[in-house]
């Protein structure tokens, strides 16, 4: 027999996430200063995992619109506040050239804990300080073999 819920408490698809580890899908746009202003979007399929408050994030090898630009995080969580860094070393043979990218960034951990939204910082290549929106989507709560295996390729 189970517990019955109670009008009003919360259920297992509106509870609050406290472990964030799984596949998020993370999402990013910049503004390419010489490509006359243009804005593109990186997508990544990137695995969490949590030790207490601080969050570790590492991109798949093939799960980026970008191949060969590994995406690396260092967060720490606060409450529903998510901040740290992030660095992008890009593709040798890609627009970018092999450059690496790196910055701060804060985002909002939505009651759910299956969406976290907010901006990134980051110094460009005219030594600007570029800014835009950030997005990490909670995909899968596993960090299984197999489903990293099924995330390990480009985001739609």
């Amino acid at each position: 027999m189970g517990i019955p819920i109670r009008a009003g408490a919360p259920n297992a698809q509106t509870a609050p996430r406290s472990n964030h580890a799984g596949v998020w899908l993370s999402t990013y746009e910049y503004v390419s200063s010489g490509r006359d202003e243009q804005v593109f979007t990186g997508k990544h399929h990137v695995v969490l995992l949590q030790h207490g408050n601080r969050l570790t994030g590492r991109s798949l090898p093939s799960g980026s619109l970008n191949p060969d630009s590994p995406l690396t995080l260092d967060l720490q969580i606060d409450g529903n506040t998510v901040t740290g860094t992030w660095v992008e070393q890009t593709a040798p043979d890609g627009y970018y050239r092999g450059a690496r990218y790196f910055g701060a960034l804060q985002m909002l951990v939505e009651p759910t804990g299956r969406r976290m939204a907010g901006k990134w910082v980051g110094f460009g290549k005219d030594f600007d300080v570029n800014t835009g929106p950030w997005e990490l989507r909670l995909m899968d709560t596993s960090t299984t073999k197999a489903t990293l295996d099924s995330y390990n390729r480009p985001p739609e």
